[in-house]
């Protein structure tokens, strides 16, 4: 019986592996640079914790179960909340800033589609403890600065939720979680819709709609206009100075939102090139959730970064690291061993398992791409020698096995 992998789950061979391997080294470096630790949590957590975070609403996109104690588990759907509870169960006294980073497989049930899984994986940042424009700034400079690292081009777009919210204060709390919500979704007849449902003042519902829809260079002074001299642009204005410090690109968007009430301030996304109408690969702001999960009111900054999306437009190639094959007789396979074993320390380094012929092991090692064999024969282990052929040219000496070392090693 042949059994197939989980539906919205992937395979990935040797080769696929290798670059996405490749390309995660290059982003843990970038962000080991900016002064992040790893950090990893668990695969599978209660499930109040998404609840208390996203709502009951989310059950229905996750993996959850009841165990064997009957608790209600969850596999984890993104790593934001784990990162919280984390920091309430373990690290409170910790000196702040705390600068963390993970990446790690996420799980939601969702319908796969192209460019969805069912598991993907998620690299993120979490800045906590700090609520100053400069850890805003840097979260967001470091997330360009990735993107760059493995060449992705994409256009980055900055808000400040503070605007918005300051806008929508004359409305219930509830009413202005709804609206955030569908600006969110930039569902602009929804929200022209429900602000005529709860009969919003007609002032409110154009200077809202005028507000989302500002972008580019004059969109600050242009919402001073409209909505006044307000601390939150102020706090906007600081943002984008350190940005320029950085040199970091941007595009002022003040239809950027998120549906969740606990972002307070700055929110950002990157829209990468090549990917069609679904582009988003990284998303992020500043939140308030650890006196969700009975913390103190601590700030946090951080983002999501869909790694299988950048996987599917990086051109990046990994170095690869061709091996060297080691070919032996039968009567010599035990020198082969003991050669191999004292090169492997400096290369990567094949020895035939399947007791091939000579003719054969040479032609595994012209398959696999080998640029070297080192040859091991009666003679060569008389002499205290190995041979060492260049398949490329086809040249050939006799060498003590240190020589081979120096020559090839790393």
């Amino acid at each position: 019986m042949k059994i197939s992998k989980p539906r919205g789950t992937r395979d990935f061979l040797p080769e696929d592996t290798k670059k996405r391997r490749y390309v995660e080294n290059i982003l843990r470096q970038v962000v080991k640079n900016w002064g992040f630790s790893e950090i990893i949590t668990p695969t599978f957590e209660t499930l109040e914790l998404f609840t208390l975070k996203s709502g009951e609403g989310i059950v229905g996109e996750l993996y959850n179960f009841t165990d064997k104690g009957d608790r209600e588990m969850t596999l984890r759907p993104e790593l934001t909340a784990p990162v919280m509870r984390m920091y309430v169960n373990e690290m409170q006294a910790s000196q702040r800033p705390l600068k963390l980073f993970y990446f790690e497989n996420c799980f939601r049930y969702e319908r796969p589609q192209k460019g969805r899984f069912r598991e993907f994986w998620q690299f993120g940042v979490e800045l906590i403890g700090s609520n100053k424009a400069d850890a805003d700034a840097e979260v967001i400079a470091l997330a360009s600065e990735m993107l760059k690292a493995v060449g992705i081009k994409g256009s980055l777009h900055v808000n400040h939720l503070g605007v918005i919210r300051k806008l929508l204060s004359v409305l219930e709390t509830e009413q202005q979680s709804r609206i955030m919500r569908l600006v969110d979704k930039k569902d602009d007849t929804g929200l022209v819709d429900y602000l005529e449902e709860i009969d919003a003042p007609g002032h409110l519902r154009l200077e809202l709609m005028e507000l989302i829809s500002l972008t580019g260079s004059e969109a600050i002074e242009k919402a001073r206009q409209l909505i006044g001299d307000i601390p939150e642009l102020d706090q906007y204005q600081e943002l984008l100075d350190l940005l320029d410090a950085y040199g970091v690109d941007y595009v002022i968007d003040f239809g950027i939102a998120r549906g969740l009430d606990y972002y307070t301030g700055m929110v950002f996304e990157i829209y990468a090139e090549g990917l069609g109408a679904q582009n988003q690969v990284c998303g992020g702001g500043s939140y308030q959730l650890i006196k969700l999960f009975g913390g103190g009111d601590v700030p946090s900054t951080g983002f999501g970064l869909g790694f299988d999306r950048i996987m599917e437009i990086c051109e990046i190639e990994p170095d690869y690291e061709k091996p060297v094959v080691i070919i032996a007789k039968d009567s010599t396979r035990l020198e082969a061993v003991r050669a191999a074993t004292k090169l492997r320390p400096h290369m990567p380094v094949y020895v035939d398992l399947m007791k091939r012929n000579f003719k054969a092991q040479l032609s595994y090692a012209n398959h696999i791409g080998a640029h070297y064999v080192v040859i091991i024969g009666e003679n060569e282990v008389e002499a205290g020698k190995v041979t060492l052929k260049n398949m490329d040219s086809g040249d050939q000496e006799l060498l003590k096995l240190e020589e081979v070392i120096e020559r090839l090693g790393n």
